[in-house]
């Protein structure tokens, strides 16, 4: 047998690696954690991570990645390439 997805229409944003106006409300709070960490055992320099509490884990956010929040209002990343694949922008009304 064969499916389809339903269409189904869901908020998305796009992680920066940084804290935007847009993403502050949504970022800043549970199922959200930043961790500080260090780029390499060798450097001084200091990485911010961004990682969300998922249904399946938690899931690290990678500059570049889609945050989408589900029909249930949970949340996950989304590689750039699948999102491009799977999602398309809709006209708001």
């Amino acid at each position: 047998m064969k499916f389809r997805k339903k269409p189904v229409v869901i908020d998305a944003w796009r992680w920066t690696g940084e804290v935007t106006e847009e993403l502050k409300g949504i970022v800043t709070k549970p199922p959200f954690v930043f961790n500080y960490k260090s780029k390499s055992l060798s450097s001084n320099e200091v990485v911010l991570e961004l990682t969300v509490e998922t249904l399946e884990g938690t899931m690290i956010i990678s500059a570049g990645d889609y945050i989408i929040r589900g029909v249930n209002g949970e949340y996950y990343p989304c590689k750039p390439d699948i999102f491009e694949k799977t999602y398309e922008q809709v006209e708001e009304k």
